[in-house]
C-alpha cells in the first residue's frame, strides 16, 4: 500500500457473504435527509423540499438561484447527497419581500422536482442534519438469504466500523496523493474549499486506520482504559473511568460508543491504551500530520461505531434484496453494505 493511499479496511463480522450490484439504476439507492425541522409558513426564508436524481446538490442549488433570480450564496441546504441515487432534501432561498417564480411542480432541470415550497424565518444551515433514510435495492445478490438474515440482525444489534466512505477521498485516493504534494511543499490550492476537501480527506484517511487497527484488535465496540466515550445520537464526549462497571453494559446496549481521532490541535485526547495505539498510527503519518498542524485543525472526535436504526430487509424476487435503515448524519451507508455483500 502506497504511504498516501486509502488503508485497506478490515471487515467486522466476518467479511462479504456474498456478490451484489448496488445502484444499477438510480431507483435503487433512495435517500432521503432527516432534519427535524419544518418550516413554519412565514419569514424571509423560502424552504423547497426537492426530489432529484442524477445531478448532485450543487447543481440544484445553482439552477434553483438561476430559476428564482437570486445570488447563488442565497441558496442553502443542510448537506451534499449522491448524484447516482434518487435523494429529497430541503433547501433554502433567502427571499424578502418578494414572491418567487418557484413552487411545487417541475424543477428547474431534468430529473428533478419541488415536492413543498413554503416560507420560514431563518435560512437552513449547513450541518442542521440529524442523518439519513435509506432503501437500497441489491441486485443479483448470490448470498445465501438464511446468512444475510443472521449478519443483518447483528448488525442491528451490534452496529457496524463507523468508517468514512471511499468517496470521502475522490477518485482512485487522489485527493491524500494531492495533500500530500501540498504537505510536501507544493503549492497549496488556491481554491479554500478544495483546500478544506483535502484536509477532510486526510484528517478521514488517519481515523480510519486508527479504526482498522481497533477492528483487527477486536475493540472497536468496546471501551479500552484511557478510552473517550460518545453519546449515542448526542456527540458529547466524555472521559471514562477506569474502574466504572457500568460502562461496558452501556456500550453493549449502544448507549456509549468508543471514539477515534479526527486529528488536529488542542481538545481532550485519551490516556492509556487507547493513546499508545493511536500515537502509533498517526506517527506513522508525519507528513500528514505536520501538514494538519500547520493548517491548524482543530481536533475533534468521531465514534468508532455506527448505530444503524429501524433495521429491516426482504427479497422482492429471487436474488434481488431490499435494504431500509437510518444513519446519523456524516455516516456511510456503504460501510453497512461491505459487511454483507461484496
Amino acid at each position: 500500500m502506497s504511504a498516501d493511499a486509502p488503508a485497506e479496511l478490515p471487515h467486522a463480522w466476518g467479511g462479504p457473504l456474498g456478490q451484489a450490484r448496488l445502484k444499477a439504476h438510480p431507483e435503487d439507492f433512495i435517500v432521503e435527509e432527516i432534519t427535524g425541522l419544518a418550516p413554519c409558513g412565514i419569514g424571509e426564508h423560502l424552504w423547497l423540499w426537492v426530489e432529484k436524481r442524477g445531478v448532485n446538490t450543487a447543481q440544484v442549488a445553482q439552477a434553483l438561484a438561476r430559476a428564482a433570480g437570486v445570488h447563488p450564496r442565497d441558496v442553502s441546504f443542510a448537506g451534499l447527497k449522491d448524484k447516482h441515487a434518487v435523494t429529497r432534501q430541503w433547501f433554502s432561498l433567502y427571499a424578502p419581500g418578494r414572491n418567487l417564480p418557484i413552487g411545487p411542480g417541475p424543477g428547474p432541470l431534468d430529473d428533478c422536482r419541488i415536492l413543498i415550497a413554503r416560507r420560514h424565518e431563518r435560512k437552513l444551515r449547513t450541518g442542521a442534519l440529524k442523518g439519513n433514510r435509506f432503501l437500497l435495492t441489491l441486485r443479483d445478490c448470490d448470498a445465501d438469504p438464511e446468512a444475510v438474515a443472521r449478519r443483518l440482525y447483528r448488525i442491528s444489534q451490534c452496529g457496524v466500523p463507523n468508517y468514512f466512505g471511499s468517496q470521502r477521498f475522490g477518485r482512485g485516493g487522489g485527493n491524500l496523493a494531492q495533500a500530500t504534494v501540498w504537505f510536501e511543499g507544493g503549492r497549496p490550492p488556491r481554491d479554500r474549499k478544495l483546500r478544506g476537501l483535502l484536509l477532510s480527506s486526510v484528517r478521514s484517511e488517519l481515523f480510519n486506520r486508527v479504526l482498522a487497527q481497533r477492528v483487527r484488535g477486536g475493540s472497536w465496540h468496546r471501551i479500552l482504559p484511557g478510552e473517550l466515550a460518545m453519546l449515542d445520537g448526542r456527540g458529547a464526549v466524555f472521559e471514562t473511568a477506569a474502574d466504572d462497571p457500568a460502562l461496558d453494559g452501556r456500550c453493549a446496549r449502544l448507549e456509549i460508543h468508543p471514539t477515534g481521532p479526527l486529528a488536529g490541535e488542542g481538545n481532550v485526547q485519551p490516556t492509556a491504551d487507547v493513546a499508545a495505539l493511536e500515537q502509533a498510527v498517526l506517527e506513522a503519518a508525519p507528513i500528514w500530520q505536520a501538514g494538519l498542524a500547520r493548517a491548524r485543525m482543530k481536533a475533534a472526535r468521531r465514534a468508532l461505531r455506527l448505530r444503524v436504526s429501524d433495521l429491516a430487509w426482504h427479497w422482492p424476487v429471487r436474488n434481488q434484496l431490499q435494504l431500509g435503515f437510518s444513519l446519523p448524519a456524516g455516516a456511510y451507508a456503504t460501510v453497512l453494505i461491505r459487511e454483507v455483500v461484496g
